[in-house]
């Protein structure tokens, strides 16, 4: 064989080694990153076991948890009508003539009853007995003011339950409460605030165990929804701290390990969160971390990158809004606030 045949064999082989370890490289680069498996148990022979991450909680049996008793109506937010009686009303009996439905139009509607014991207003129980009645509709929501239908529909609701109980009510000024809840609705739209970052791949993508993981490390835990995961408050019945979201289809993929997410959003909605908890903090620091840990970048919805400076930026705003808030006694995270903003 000539030294040109061999030299020609040589080049070959090298192009062909060439091409297999570029895809070898492309393939490794194309494929979601995977969760590392984690030591969780020995087996009786004394052999390592090995299981992927979870983030299910150990089911344990405890005491049963007290219902969260829910924000009653307040005249800051809701148009409140009392309801005069002529005598006590059980509460099997007052509830027996709530509407079937707890909303005017798209403003929740209530009633809460005197209670005779206690003095507090509440919800009709079993059980008590209710020396006075008052109904009360929301001023405003996110979904806009209440407007002059939604009033009408309120105070057909309220009388139905006033006759039912023998009851008489007293109705506010239709016009004054519509100008009160279209106040109140722009005060809100202006000083609403949801935010979001995103979160992008530089390279590989990563799979939902592999975010998860890194998720986890950093407090957040499953959400109710495929596809999102929370930041939980630290008192039970709050609102989470932060939602962190990605594609419901690769949550829902028959093999997970090959679902290939690019992007997630990290999200903080302001006024459900109390300003104690620092959400804004916390949630520069999980992107910062994140980005960090699972080679990613921080941008804004269009993907322009943020800079530690633009997120500082943004937390000074952040507490002039707070403060707005707080003057208006709608502090963020207090039940008006979330009631409100919702």
């Amino acid at each position: 064989m000539s030294g040109f045949t061999v030299g020609l064999a040589i080049l070959g082989g090298l192009i062909l080694a060439a091409l297999v370890a570029y895809n070898a490289w492309t393939t490794r680069r194309n494929t979601p990153k995977q969760p590392d498996f984690v030591v969780t148990k020995t087996s009786e022979a004394g052999e390592t076991v090995r299981a992927e991450p979870t983030f299910d909680p150990v089911v344990t049996m405890g005491p049963i948890p007290v219902p969260e008793r829910k924000p009653g109506l307040d005249a800051l937010i809701d148009v409140l009508a009392p309801i005069v009686i002529d005598s006590v009303v059980t509460g099997e009996a007052a509830q027996a003539a709530l509407p079937p439905t707890r909303r005017a139009g798209s403003k929740p509607f209530a009633i809460e009853g005197r209670n005779e014991t206690t003095g507090e207003w509440e919800t009709p129980r079993a059980g008590q007995r209710y020396n006075a009645f008052q109904a009360g509709v929301q001023l405003a929501n996110r979904n806009g003011a209440l407007n002059e239908i939604e009033y009408s529909e309120f105070v057909v609701k309220a009388q139905a339950f006033a006759d039912a109980v023998n009851g008489a009510p007293e109705f506010p000024e239709m016009l004054d409460e519509v100008a009160r809840a279209r106040e109140l609705d722009q005060f809100a739209s202006a000083h609403d605030a949801q935010l979001g970052f995103t979160l992008r791949a530089r390279a590989a993508a990563w799979s939902p165990g592999y975010l998860q993981q890194h998720a986890a490390k950093l407090g957040f835990v499953a959400g109710a929804l495929p596809g999102r995961m929370v930041l939980p408050a630290a008192s039970n019945g709050g609102s989470p701290i932060l939602g962190l979201s990605f594609s419901t289809q690769a949550a829902l993929a028959d093999d997970l390990s090959q679902s290939a997410i690019r992007e997630v959003t990290l999200s903080l909605d302001v006024p459900q969160v109390p300003r104690s908890e620092q959400p804004f903090m916390r949630m520069r620091d999980a992107a910062i971390a994140l980005a960090a840990s699972m080679e990613g970048l921080i941008t804004d919805d269009n993907g322009t990158v943020l800079a530690n400076d633009a997120l500082d930026f943004i937390g000074a705003d952040l507490e002039d809004l707070y403060d707005t808030l707080d003057a208006r006694d709608l502090s963020a995270g207090s039940p008006q606030a979330r009631r409100l903003f919702s």
